[in-house]
Formats: structure tokens, sequence, C-alpha cells
């Protein structure tokens, strides 16, 4: 097996497949990446038998056929050391491998392409078309709720779920939700729910580009796998069941208030300086055209600002949990964002005044 390719052109995928290794691996073989070289084409195959990652890039020189597999942060930190639009020349001489680029030359120790593990398929269920930008936008904007170690495991990933030519994406930590949703080109089906896990999100994110690109999304009963033109992305299921989030997202709010997004997201930033830093509290107090936002914390400092806003309904005060206001501004790109409340001890509706794709639920704090 030899093959020359441009340092540019290594880099990108080589990063993605590498970051879907894991450090610390029980199998010896799971710290390594797979380097397949046939025809023209090499495909590096990273995986922690949860996630895996393909990358395939086109050779425009002639090649020599093989696989092995060889250590990924080693590859990928060779490679980055060395100066820009060097050509790499790698040789798989016995069961070394040498790289070399410029005037330098590496040698690294390898494992058989044999003991590469390969995520097995499944049956699959489904199979829709999404243009790369619309999957990766309904990701990014729900992405942030999303569990982390949760003891309820099944938190600790995103909601999938196809409903006639519509997919949503739903995230919850059991503090707050996001929910975002598109149109797609798809026969009208009966409801179908996956839940993908939290790493395999990220990984999935990392790839999309922006733009009409079109991906394949392939749903199984226990197996998600996403293709693109240069990378087939696959991810184990989480077997369990999401909570059913339409009973989560608070129906009838008539104390709505409409507010300039950035201006609410920055008197919000300022206002929470002077927060507990422990519960990140802030009240919200609401009266007729203003919004007073106060924040104290125990060594007895306190912050407020008043800010006008479209606000016509009885005075109300509601504490919130300041991170997850700001994780909703930030992530909506709407220049008029509109919160619909109901009491101060019920949750709140946060979305774009003029879309409703995106959703965000926010529970109350006691103050």
């Amino acid at each position: 097996m030899k093959f020359t390719i441009s340092r540019e052109s290594l880099l990108k995928p080589l990063q993605l497949v590498a970051g879907v290794v894991e450090r610390r691996q029980t199998l010896p073989v799971l710290s390594n990446i797979l380097l397949v070289v046939e025809g023209n084409q090499l495909s590096m195959t990273g995986t922690d038998l949860e996630v895996e990652m393909v990358g395939r890039i086109e050779l425009e020189q002639p090649a020599e056929p093989g696989s092995i597999t060889v250590p990924a942060k080693k590859l990928m930190d060779i490679c980055k050391s060395l100066p820009d639009h060097v050509d790499i020349e790698l040789t798989l001489t016995g069961q070394k491998v040498t790289i070399k680029g410029g005037r330098s030359r590496f040698t690294l120790s390898t494992l058989p392409a044999t003991e590469f593990p390969n995520v097995e398929d499944g049956p699959q269920n489904l199979e829709i078309s999404i243009a790369q930008g619309a999957l990766k936008h309904l990701i990014d904007r729900t992405a942030f709720a999303m569990a982390q170690q949760d003891v309820r495991y099944y938190l600790n990933g995103m909601l999938l779920e196809l409903n006639g030519a519509q997919l949503r994406t739903v995230a919850t930590d059991g503090h707050r939700l996001a929910t975002s949703v598109t149109a797609v080109d798809a026969e009208s089906v009966d409801k179908l729910q996956v839940i993908v896990p939290r790493k395999g999100i990220l990984e999935l994110a990392r790839l999309l580009q922006d733009g009409e690109q079109n991906a394949s999304l392939v749903i199984g009963s226990n197996h998600i796998r996403v293709n693109t033109p240069d990378y087939t992305f696959t991810s184990k299921l989480v077997d369990g069941k999401f909570p059913d989030y339409e009973r989560v997202i608070p129906q009838g709010g008539d104390k709505i208030l409409i507010a300039d997004r950035q201006e609410l997201r920055q008197v919000l930033s300022r206002i929470a300086i002077l927060s507990n830093e422990k519960y990140r509290g802030v009240r919200l107090g609401l009266t007729d055209g203003f919004l007073q936002v106060t924040a104290n914390n125990p060594e007895q400092e306190e912050a407020e600002e008043t800010l006008a806003v479209d606000y016509q309904n009885i005075s109300m005060e509601i504490g919130f949990n300041v991170n997850y206001l700001l994780d909703a501004l930030s992530i909506l790109s709407e220049e008029m964002v509109k919160i619909s409340m109901i009491d101060p001890n019920s949750s709140a509706l946060v979305q774009a005044v003029d879309s409703g794709n995106s959703l965000y639920v926010i529970m109350p704090m006691r103050m």
C-alpha cells in the first residue's frame, strides 16, 4: 500500500474521522483508524463501536492498493505539524507505515485491518433525502438542550421524529426543552421516533455542510446512517422511550413579552454577572411596556436594568436560570423574540416572532 496526498486534502477528513476515536480504549485497535486504498480513492474509518465515521478522498496521483490501521492521534498530530501545502507520502512496509512530508520522516506501528471492527448493519426501516444545511440547522437549534450524563440515559441524546413529511428534532435535560422542525421530501409515513446518542449528534453536526447539497438519512431499527458525497456516518440508537414532548410545550400563555432579541440578550448577560454562581437565577418583573431584570447573590451584591418591551398585561414577576434564557436567545437568529407565559409557576415558551419552526420551553425558578 502506498499513496501521496496533499496535507490540506488529508487534514479535514482526518480530523473528523479521528474525532470519533476515544483516547482510552479496551481494544488497542479502537485507538487506530482504518486506511483503505482502492483504485484512486482513500477511505478512512474511525469508530468507538457506538459511532462510526468513514471519510473518502479522491487521490490525484497513482496509488498502490491495500489496507492497514494506524494510531489516530499520532497520525493527526504528524499531519498538523507538517508545513502547509506539503505533499504527504504514506508507504506500508511489513508491519510499519512510513510517512514522509518535506524533510520529515516518521515510522508508525500498525495493526492489521482484519482486526478493525465494523458497526454492524441492521435492517433499515426508512430512507429520506434532506439538504445538509437543513439537517445541520435542526441539530444546531436543539443540541444545546441535550442532557449530559443524566441517569435518565434516554435524555443524553436527541429525538429525531419523522411524521408525515416533517422531520423534527427534540432535546431536553429535564429543565428546558428545545425543538425544531423542517419539511422533508418523504413519503407520508406514520410517526417514527429514534433517539441518537449525544456523541453521535455532535459528530454528525461537525461533518454536515451548510447549503443545499443533499444527504441521505437512513433510519434502521437500531442504527441511523447519514451518507454525504464525502462521508458515511453511522451511529447506534439509544434504546429507550423519550418523554412526550408535546405535553411539555405550554399552551395558551397569554402574558406575552415581545423584545429585540439582541438587546434582551445583552441585558441578561450584564445582569447575570451578579447572579448566584451556583443557581444562576434572574428575576423578570413585567409591567405595562417595561421589563425589569434583577439579580443578587450571597455576597449581597445586586444588579438591575430596565428595558422597554412590548408587553400589555397584568404586572408579574417570574424567575429563570439566566443560562437557559441566554442559550435560547443565542441560538435564535431572528430579530424579534416572543416569550409567552401563563403564571410565575408555569414553564415559559420562547420563540421568534415571525417563525414557529423552533420552540424553547424553560421551567421557572423559585427565587
